[in-house]
């Protein structure tokens, strides 16, 4: 996102943002947030505390009880980002904040070692049964007899997901001599084999072998329930089961049966379906039973990774209200920091580029409608680069900016192509890896609306009387008619510039206020320009004169029909003027006539 999306998604103005963090979060992350924003702490908010409250905040920083809603986040109208200080954003609505533009950001590394080593503390402790032999201790008991635990070393742990929690407890468990076998599709097998996990074709080969099965899946749709009554009874009756990821992905119900009808042995359990259980539920049933080690989700509770997670989702708060892109946005795409570098000076020309298009091609300056499919091509060594999201990004703001108010323009690479599909607009990307081979600059862009073919403005001039066809091109209508609506730009010095527009070879800066006119190219016009705006007030501060485009074959017909009247003036030019302030729509009308003057816009970039 380039600076200006930061404040586009509320009022502009310059305050500094204010963060709103209903839940504790480490105090080294607070300071990093309250050096440049307003930071508001409010434990104990109730719903309906939060939704009357939440308009006037840019960022909202939750952990695991806060419930961020569909309606919470239409209420929150200046909303930039949702910060969850943790892995799972289970409690927040992806899809409303999507479709509202709002990123979502958690932090999947801060806790990755806090819960590993949680998981390998609820191993040990059903191994050894540590919870039961600490309670009847405490009750006054001497049970040695009846507390014989296992030795790990030599068995089985079977690992369903192998990303970083899981690698970093197979890592942990093959210190303690366990054999490691494991089920993730979508696994690094040479992370894998480095750890020396072994991987397996089924999930019921997991279950047939472990001696102890620990979960570490997201909890998604197709995770829920993913360990019922059915796969526990595929199980050794002297397994024993963990979950130190998310509740809800082992059916409480299924598990409680399998442990009292002895199917498995036991489990270590760190989270649950509803935290806290509510009384007498499965979950309270569970905890109760004697075979069970419970703990109330711990695993990311230590004080290394309370700061490490807080430092983290504070950063990112950070930049994202500052207009940086994220590190761990949940609902965008991961884009590297060196990759946005080199992207960012085009993201500001691509936003450019769409303003121009929508103001300059707008209907009331001339008269051909708007299109809405575009070929979008970048070119040279920008047809390299790893992701085109954020340009796209930038190229549906820019067209839509000129048309939509400020305070539902809250459009960026989380929701841009939601946007671009509500609004009907089609955007074909391709890449053209030659080489741009022009002094300053190696890559460009190239912004082209598509004709619609039903249109009658897709008609094109035939030949074959030259009076007709002298008539015809006379006409500013079949000038328009037969115009090409395409911006071509490319950066300099991290600067960008217009080098196309429509038929005309140009080089301006597109930024400020801008008078661009069409008119006949002969001697006299840039006079007559400056005379009308002199009077109206209006200073002229920069000027470049544009001809037509020498490669542009659409524009044949217009060249070779270019001397056309009594006077022999022939061919046309497109001035481009910088101005010192906007130019009514009373003046722009006036300049075009019998003076030479065709068409004239007004953009303000």
């Amino acid at each position: 996102m380039p600076q200006s999306q930061a404040t586009a998604h509320g009022n502009g103005n310059t305050a500094r943002p204010k963060v709103l963090i209903p839940e504790k979060v480490s105090p080294d992350g607070l300071r990093l947030l309250q050096a440049s924003s307003e930071v508001h702490e409010r434990k104990g908010l109730s719903p309906d505390d939060l939704l009357s409250i939440i308009g006037d905040y840019d960022a909202l920083i939750v952990r695991s009880e806060t419930k961020v809603t569909a309606p919470l986040l239409a209420a929150g109208k200046k909303l930039r980002v949702v910060a969850r200080a943790g892995v799972g954003v289970d409690n927040v609505d992806l899809n409303a904040a999507t479709k509202l533009g709002i990123i979502v950001v958690n932090s999947p590394q801060g806790n990755i070692n806090a819960a590993a080593e949680h998981t390998i503390a609820l191993l040990m402790a059903t191994a050894r049964k540590v919870g039961e032999a600490c309670a009847g201790l405490k009750a006054g008991k001497w049970e040695r007899s009846k507390l014989v635990g296992i030795e790990v070393k030599g068995k089985t742990l079977a690992i369903l997901g192998l990303g970083k929690v899981g690698l970093t407890v197979a890592r942990a468990a093959g210190g303690l001599g366990m054999n490691l076998i494991a089920y993730d599709p979508y696994a690094n097998p040479a992370l894998a084999a480095a750890a020396n996990v072994e991987m397996v074709p089924t999930m019921d080969e997991v279950f047939a072998q472990a001696d102890f099965l620990t979960v570490h899946t997201p909890m998604i749709a197709s995770t829920k329930g993913m360990i019922g009554a059915a796969e526990l009874s595929k199980m050794k009756p002297t397994a024993q089961i963990l979950n130190v990821a998310r509740g809800g992905i082992i059916d409480e119900t299924a598990l409680l049966e399998a442990l009292e009808a002895g199917t498995i042995a036991g489990a270590g359990i760190d989270v649950f379906t509803a935290e806290p259980p509510v009384a007498g539920d499965a979950a309270s049933r569970l905890i109760a039973h004697p075979n069970v080690v419970a703990t109330p989700h711990l695993g990311a509770s230590t004080v290394e990774a309370q700061e490490n997670v807080s430092i983290d989702v504070c950063s990112q708060v950070l930049s994202i209200l500052s207009g940086q892109l994220p590190r761990s946005a949940v609902n965008a795409p991961i884009i590297l920091p060196e990759e946005y570098r080199t992207l960012r000076p085009f993201v500001t020309l691509l936003e450019k580029m769409g303003s121009l298009y929508t103001q300059h091609f707008s209907p009331s300056n001339n008269a051909q409608q708007l299109r809405t499919t575009f070929d979008l091509t970048y070119e040279g060594s920008l047809a390299s680069s790893g992701t085109t999201k954020p340009l796209f990004a930038a190229l549906v703001k820019g067209l839509l900016s000129p048309v939509v108010s400020a305070e539902s323009l809250n459009i960026n690479i989380v929701n841009a192509e939601l946007v671009a599909k509500e609004r009907g607009i089609l955007i074909n990307e391709s890449r053209s890896r030659d080489k741009v081979d022009q002094e300053g600059y190696s890559a460009s862009v190239t912004l082209k609306a598509r004709l619609d073919p039903r249109s009658p403005s897709a008609s094109r001039v035939v030949r074959g009387d030259p009076f007709a066809e002298g008539v015809a091109l006379r006409s500013s209508e079949r000038r328009k008619k037969v115009e090409n609506q395409v911006i071509t730009g490319f950066v300099s010095n991290n600067t960008p510039y217009i080098s196309r527009l429509g038929r005309f070879s140009t080089s301006f800066v597109p930024e400020g206020t801008m008078l661009i006119c069409l008119n006949d190219d002969a001697p006299g016009k840039i006079g007559v320009v400056g005379g009308r705006l002199g009077k109206a007030g209006v200073n002229i501060r920069s000027m470049s004169v544009a001809p037509i485009e020498a490669n542009d074959n659409d524009d044949v017909l217009l060249k070779e029909g270019s001397v056309v009247d009594g006077e022999g003036r022939e061919g046309e030019a497109l001035m481009i003027l910088g101005v010192d302030r906007t130019v009514d729509d009373e003046v722009r009308k006036s300049l075009i006539g019998d003076d030479g003057l065709i068409e004239a816009s007004v953009v303000t970039l």
